[in-house]
């Protein structure tokens, strides 16, 4: 009885972590939970929003180059009485009209320091930057989606492994009483066994309550209550082979690094918007109007005109002055960031390829002390019932047992962890890197479809 029950523990410490093989017959995978994390994350969809948002900058600063039409009309009611005079005549005019017109005004910029191009510029590189956002949280959520999917697996295990435990420790203390009963232990014996079972309870009613507050956070992040998991597994073949290859293409492919790029893109281009302050602006207006009854001696009368205007900043109170000033600062700081970031992202190259080579090898000596502990607890059992141990040393050593376990099953979670870790830290955490089965998001498409849109309110998905 005892034999079975030591197995089934050990049983659920081994499914935790799976390097091949097909999962179990209608049993949830982790590349699936990805795939729901993916598409129906709140937080990510709300950034797929925002950079939809930061899209329709770039039709706003492509009107710069796109002319003004204006439209006006007026009409109303108006009385006239005059008397003119001169020397030999007098002239008396009087009567109503209704002077009414109705006119056309179309302005267009012809130069204006080039800061239609550079803002268009400037939202060009926001956009790119805004994507880069985004593959920043897409990579955060699939990260949390693979931790919290091997976070339930991990504390499902435990549960079961105390759960094991107190089994056996039940069994244990009957056959301590009955040995008691029959004088071979004594009361002190007794007393130890009960303790350890109250400990082996308390040590599973709090594995229960993790598995609570898991469950929870899987649906939260995934979207759905966690049922009938399979085994996860590693990553690695999706790695680069070496340290110093995961280090450059960290340096290149993180989108933390490539969206402090374009950010510096945004700055260098808003130095040369605000530098066009400073040079003179070209503007044409041409204008086309039509009134009736203006005055009592003019009935009808159309003008037309075609003006170029030329405008030159001479001195506006110094204030484009120190906007220049201060975005050079901030291009400057920008710079200073990037190398921030790039220093960042090295060392959480470095560090999760560390834990990475450490979860291989604790997961190797995590088995190997799980074996030694059944070996060494068969043995004192045996050893217990020819009266060269004590009840305190079996109890020891099942407790010795429970612990290698739990830290096996902690083992191959990490394992499993720290590869998703890696590729999050390079910057290959994606839908296509890891061939999940989904439609993935493609930002360029609302782009391209208001990019050179003129007119319209409605967004392209019809509101």
């Amino acid at each position: 009885m005892v034999g079975v029950k030591v197995l089934t523990g050990a049983a659920a410490a081994a499914l935790l972590l799976a390097f091949a093989g097909a999962p179990p017959a209608l049993a949830d995978t982790i590349e699936a939970a990805l795939v729901r994390a993916y598409q129906n994350n709140p937080q990510l969809n709300a950034q797929r929003a925002s950079v939809r948002i930061t899209d329709e900058n770039v039709p706003q600063a492509l009107s710069g180059y796109r002319p003004r039409v204006a439209v006006t009309a007026s009409g109303g009611y108006q009385y006239t009485d005059t008397l003119a005079g001169g020397s030999n005549a007098v002239a008396h005019l009087s009567g109503a009209q209704i002077p009414r017109s109705v006119g056309a005004t179309v302005t267009q910029t012809l130069y204006n320091g080039q800061q239609t191009a550079n803002r268009t510029r400037v939202a060009e590189s926001q956009v790119s930057g805004a994507r880069e956002g985004l593959r920043v949280l897409e990579q955060s959520v699939l990260l949390s989606g693979a931790t919290i999917y091997m976070d339930y697996l991990r504390d499902s295990a435990i549960v079961e492994v105390q759960r094991s435990n107190v089994r056996v420790l039940e069994q244990t203390l009957k056959q301590t009483r009955d040995r008691f009963n029959v004088g071979e232990v004594t009361r002190t014996d007794v007393a130890q066994s009960e303790a350890q079972l109250a400990a082996g309870r308390t040590q599973q009613l709090t594995a229960e309550s993790n598995l609570t507050t898991t469950r929870a956070n899987f649906r939260r992040i995934i979207g759905n209550e966690p049922v009938a998991l399979a085994a996860g597994s590693p990553v690695d073949r999706f790695l680069p082979g070496t340290l110093p290859g995961a280090i450059d293409l960290g340096l290149t492919e993180n989108p933390n690094v490539t969206a402090s790029m374009f950010g510096i893109d945004v700055s260098f281009l808003t130095v040369k918007v605000n530098e066009g302050a400073l040079f003179p602006t070209v503007t044409l207006q041409v204008g086309a109007q039509q009134a009736y009854e203006q005055t009592i001696s003019v009935p009808r009368a159309f003008t037309a005109s075609a003006v170029a205007q030329v405008s030159v900043p001479i001195y506006q109170g110094g204030g484009e002055y120190a906007l220049i000033r201060q975005s050079k600062e901030n291009l400057a700081q920008q710079r200073l960031a990037l190398e921030q970031v790039r220093d960042q992202t090295r060392a959480g190259v470095v560090t999760a390829w560390g834990q990475l080579l450490a979860g291989k090898a604790q997961v190797s000596s995590a088995q190997a002390q799980v074996s030694a502990s059944e070996i060494a607890l068969n043995g004192v059992r045996e050893e217990a019932k020819a009266g060269q141990r004590t009840t305190l040393d079996v109890l020891n050593a099942q407790q010795a047992l429970v612990n290698a376990r739990v830290a096996l099953v902690t083992a191959q979670h990490d394992r499993v962890v720290a590869s998703y870790a890696v590729l999050n830290a390079v910057g290959r955490l994606s839908p296509t890197v890891l061939k999940l089965s989904t439609t993935v998001y493609d930002p360029s498409l609302h782009y391209h479809q208001v990019r050179d849109s003129w007119v319209g309110v409605r967004t392209p998905d019809g509101r």
